[in-house]
C-alpha cells in the first residue's frame, strides 16, 4: 500500500542560475525535475512517505531524465509511461525575489501528462493508497479529465458526498452553484437539486458522532453513508507526537517519531485546486468554464487545499474564510486556504480553525514552495497531528524550499524542517 499517489503534471525544469535577470539576459540554467504533482510526491518521499506518481512523458531523452530523477528521489515511477509522438514538457522560469517568478510553459501540441487514459489506471492502487492526491489542471481536458474523475469515484462513488444542509448559508449558495453547473452541462435542474441533508455530517461545521474521522472503523471505512475516506486528523484536544530527527524516519515509511493515525486505512482525498487558466484555454480553445468539473471533483474529495485565486475558481467566494465555509459545504472534512505574505488558513469541519503565519526566510525562489506545503501537509495528515501541528509543519516546509533555487531538489528531510520550526537554524 502506497501512502501517497498522486495524479498530474510532470516536466523538465529549467531555471536560470542568474537571478534578477530576465531570460533574455540569462547565461546559464540548472535542469530539475518538476511539476506540480511530482513534486509533491518527491516532498512526500523526502519525509519517509511511500509515494507513487501517475503521469506520462514523451517518449525522450528528457522522459528519461524523469524516470532517473523520480527513482533518485524514490518516487516508484511504474505509472509513469511515454507518450509517442508529444515531446515531454519543459518550463523556464525568471527569478525576481522575493515575489515575482513568471513561469513559461511549453506544453504544446499537448502535454503527455494531459493524455493520461482512464484505462491505464491501477484503480486497484488508486483506491487502496492511504492518500490520493489529484489536481485542477488534470480536469482541464479529455481524456485526463475523464481519468482523474474515474480515480475519484474509485475513492468514493460519485453520489456518496452529503449535500450540505438546505438552509444554511453554505447550503443556498451549493445549492444555487449546483444549478448554474447543471445548466452549463445540459442537466435538468430538477436532476441537480440538492438531496435533504441526511445526517449530522452534512453540517459543515460540527464533528460527526461527537469525535474525530476515526471514531469508529465503520466509519472510517465509509460503511455507513459516506463512503469517501476521512482525513486523519486529531482535533484540536490532542497533543502533538514526539519530535524525532532522521533516526525515527524509515524509508518508505515512518515519520516524526514513528507517528500513526490509529487505522491504517485510507486518509484523504485531496483535491489541489491549482488554476492555471493558460491550460484551460489551450486545452479547450477559448477558456472553458472549469467550475462544473471542479464541483463534481469536490463532491469526490475530502480535503480542498488552494490560494485565493483558487478557492475564488472553485466557490466564487474571495474571502478566506468564508471560501474555507463553502468548501466545506461540498462535504469536505478539511479546507486549506494558503494566504501567501498573510500564511495559512485552514477549517476542519468540526469547526477548529487555524490561522497560521508565514515563517520568514529570505527567499530566493518561491516557485516550489506550494508543493513542498503540499508534501508535507499530507506527511502531516498520514501521522495523525493535531490540525495546528501539521499547518505549522506544511508552513516551515514550503518555506525552506522558497529560500531555494530548485523545486524537487530543495525539498526539506525531517530534521531540516524540526530544526526551523524549533528555531535552531534557518531555512
Amino acid at each position: 500500500m502506497y501512502d501517497l499517489i498522486t495524479m498530474g503534471r510532470i516536466g523538465v525544469d529549467l531555471y536560470p542560475l542568474q537571478t534578477g535577470v530576465g531570460l533574455a539576459e540569462v547565461e546559464t540554467f540548472g535542469k530539475f525535475l518538476g511539476g506540480s504533482a511530482t513534486n509533491v510526491a518527491v516532498a512526500a518521499a523526502r519525509l519517509g512517505r511511500r509515494t507513487a506518481v501517475i503521469t506520462r512523458t514523451g517518449a525522450d531523452p528528457f522522459g528519461e531524465y524523469l524516470h532517473r530523477e523520480l527513482r533518485a528521489f524514490g518516487v516508484d515511477d511504474r505509472w509513469v509511461t511515454p507518450v509517442d509522438g508529444l515531446p515531454t514538457p519543459v518550463t523556464f522560469c525568471e527569478i525576481f525575489p522575493p515575489d515575482d517568478f513568471p513561469l513559461y510553459f511549453y506544453r504544446q501540441p499537448v502535454a503527455p501528462d494531459l493524455v493520461i487514459e482512464e484505462g491505464e489506471l491501477d484503480l486497484g492502487e488508486v483506491r487502496a493508497a492511504r492518500i490520493f492526491w489529484m489536481t485542477g489542471t488534470g480536469l482541464c481536458t479529455e481524456p485526463s479529465r475523464g481519468a482523474t474523475l474515474a480515480a475519484l469515484r474509485a475513492r468514493a462513488p460519485r453520489g456518496s458526498a452529503p449535500d450540505p444542509a438546505p438552509q444554511s448559508p453554505e447550503g443556498l449558495d451549493f445549492a444555487r452553484h449546483r444549478l448554474e453547473s447543471a445548466r452549463a452541462e445540459g442537466v435538468p435542474e430538477t436532476a441537480a437539486q440538492p438531496n435533504p441533508a441526511r445526517t449530522d455530517a452534512a453540517q459543515p461545521n460540527q464533528a460527526r458522532r461527537g469525535g474525530p474521522p476515526w471514531s469508529s472503523e465503520a466509519e472510517s471505512l465509509g460503511e455507513i453513508e459516506d463512503t469517501r475516506p476521512k482525513v486523519a486528523y486529531g482535533g484540536s484536544g490532542g497533543s502533538p507526537p514526539p519530535r524525532g530527527g532522521a533516526a525515527n524516519v524509515k524509508a518508505g515509511r515512518g515519520g516524526i517519531g514513528e507517528a500513526r493515525p490509529p487505522q491504517a486505512t485510507r486518509t484523504a482525498t485531496v483535491f489541489d485546486l491549482d488554476w492555471r487558466p493558460m491550460f484551460w484555454k489551450t486545452a479547450a480553445g477559448g477558456g472553458e468554464d472549469p467550475r462544473p468539473h471542479y464541483d463534481t471533483a469536490l463532491r469526490h474529495a475530502t480535503v480542498a487545499v488552494g490560494n485565493i485565486d483558487e478557492v475564488e475558481i472553485a466557490t466564487g467566494k474571495r474571502d478566506p474564510l468564508t471560501a474555507a465555509h463553502a468548501l466545506l459545504a461540498y462535504g469536505l472534512e478539511l479546507a486549506v486556504v494558503k494566504q501567501g505574505p498573510k500564511g495559512v488558513l485552514a477549517l476542519h469541519r468540526d469547526g477548529t480553525t487555524v490561522e497560521a503565519p508565514p515563517v520568514p526566510v529570505e527567499v530566493l525562489n518561491g516557485l516550489g514552495a506550494g508543493d513542498a506545503f503540499g508534501g508535507a501537509l499530507c506527511h502531516g495528515l498520514l501521522s495523525g497531528w493535531d490540525l495546528d501541528r501539521t499547518i505549522r509543519y506544511a508552513n516551515a516546509a514550503g518555506a525552506i524550499v522558497a529560500s531555494r533555487l530548485a523545486c524537487s531538489s530543495a525539498m526539506p528531510y525531517p530534521p531540516e524542517v524540526e530544526a526551523l520550526l524549533d528555531g535552531t537554524t534557518g531555512p
